[in-house]
Order: C-alpha cells, then sequence, then structure tokens
C-alpha cells in the first residue's frame, strides 16, 4: 500500500502523505517513497511545481517514534534519510508548495520550512515538541532557522509550546493561514502563479534565494548582472519578453 501518492494536473504534481494510522509519521518507508515521488518530478518535464499535501486530520506528526526506538536498540536512529528528504525539498528546481489542513509536530515543520511556500489553515497546530521528549530538534534547523524570527525560534524551540496558524504565519513558519475552507483555493492559486514562471527561471530565481553572502556590495552585483544578462539572452529569456510583447501565454505555461 503506497504512503505517498502522486497524482498530476495542469503542470502541478501534488504529493500525498497517506499514512493517516500513524499520523503521517516521517517512518523510513514513507520518507523513501516521498523522495521516490520527487525522483519523478524532477524528470517529468510536465511538472512545473509541487504540492506537498496529506490524508487525514494530521499534516506530520515528526518521526516514527516506534520505528526510532526499534533502530535504537540496534545501535541507529533514522535521522539520515530526514536529512535526504529535507535537502531534496529544499534544493528542489521546481517551486514546492507545502499545503497544511491540520497539525505538524517535529520533523513535520522541517518539511514545511523547506517547502518554498507554505498554506495551512488557521486552525492547524504546530510544536517543536523535541525537548519535551528529551531529544533536540537539530536536523529541522537547517531549513527551519533561516525561516524564524530569532527570538521566536528560541521561544518556541525551548518551550515546545503548541501554536497556531497565525502565528505560524507571523514568524515566517509559513506563507499563509487561512480560513479553512479556502485552503485549496490558496494552494491553486500560488499553483497558478508559479506555472506561469518560466522553469529555468524558477530554478535559477530559487538558487538566487539560496545564494551566500558575496565579500562586498561590488562583487555581489558583479555576480548578479552576470546572472541578469545571461537570462534575458537565453532562448527562454526571449520567448518570455516576445510573448510579453505580444500579449500572449509564454510557450511554458500549461494548457488549462
Amino acid at each position: 500500500m503506497a504512503l505517498v501518492r502522486t497524482v498530476t494536473a495542469a503542470g502541478v504534481a501534488t504529493l500525498t502523505l497517506d499514512s493517516p494510522a500513524n499520523r503521517n509519521a516521517l517512518s523510513s518507508p514513507l520518507m523513501r517513497e516521498l523522495l521516490d515521488g520527487l525522483t519523478a518530478a524532477l524528470t517529468d518535464t510536465a511538472v512545473r511545481a509541487i504540492v506537498i499535501s496529506h490524508t487525514g486530520p494530521v499534516f506530520c506528526s515528526g518521526a516514527d517514534l516506534k520505528e526510532t526506538a526499534e533502530a535504537r536498540e540496534n545501535g541507529r536512529v533514522p535521522a539520515e534519510m530526514l536529512a535526504d528528504v529535507l535537502a531534496a525539498i529544499w534544493e528542489f528546481p521546481k517551486p514546492v508548495v507545502a499545503r497544511v489542513a491540520g497539525p505538524a509536530r517535529a520533523g513535520g515543520l522541517g518539511l514545511i520550512a523547506a517547502a518554498d511556500l507554505a498554506v495551512c489553515t488557521r486552525e492547524a497546530t504546530f510544536a517543536f515538541s523535541e525537548v519535551r521528549l528529551g531529544v533536540i530538534p537539530a536536523v529541522i534547523s537547517a531549513t527551519v532557522l533561516p525561516r524564524l524570527a530569532p527570538r521566536a525560534a528560541a521561544e518556541l524551540y525551548l518551550t515546545g509550546d503548541v501554536f497556531d496558524g497565525d502565528r505560524a504565519a507571523q514568524i515566517g513558519l509559513v506563507t499563509a493561514a487561512v480560513a479553512a475552507d479556502g485552503l485549496d483555493a490558496a494552494v491553486q492559486a500560488y499553483c497558478d502563479s508559479l506555472v506561469r514562471g518560466g522553469p529555468l527561471a524558477l530554478a535559477g530565481t530559487k538558487q538566487l534565494l539560496r545564494r551566500p553572502a558575496a565579500e562586498s556590495i561590488r562583487a555581489d552585483l558583479a555576480d548578479l548582472s552576470a546572472r541578469s544578462a545571461g537570462y534575458f539572452r537565453s532562448a527562454e529569456g526571449r520567448e518570455g519578453v516576445a510573448a510579453f510583447r505580444e500579449k500572449r501565454p509564454a510557450s511554458w505555461v500549461p494548457l488549462a
């Protein structure tokens, strides 16, 4: 039985976590299937954006604690695969949107933070619950800390307190918190916008957002000027400018 289901339509591949019996916990089988789904979406030229969604009332409860306990008895903890999943989402060249209709805990927040955009319901709840289990939110910090306001990170990491969707948006964990009946429309609106961007331009923009700090402003501007010129000279850039001038959709925009 599949733990991650994939459906592709209008240029968007939706990867749905489908393990509600254990609250979509990050078991090794689920993470392996999520990685497989990302790999398939990467090589499918019809896929322009990714949505990570879920079945059941919980988005993701974090690590599969039963599996973790069993693995610990054998002298290992399945954290390396979570690192692979977070890196795969963070580095994915196509835009990734997280659709969060229910609670997320611990590692589930790492998934949300790794996505480029995230939309949750206002009623969704979140918590960095690691300290209350006697562990630390180590692996997920790679994706979470770049998103969060530092004071909020300190508060929520150290207390393990539960917070709602509005607070998640306020501190930068998610892009937007919306009413439950508006969640799918909000996700669809983002996807409709994303698929209008050039595939190479979207990948380049993601690199831009994650580039390290330059040694100086002049070095930064020299690098950015070279990047800009390269995209304007590219076939995709020429097509985009031509489509704008001719008031038509660019060739890469999926048909409805």
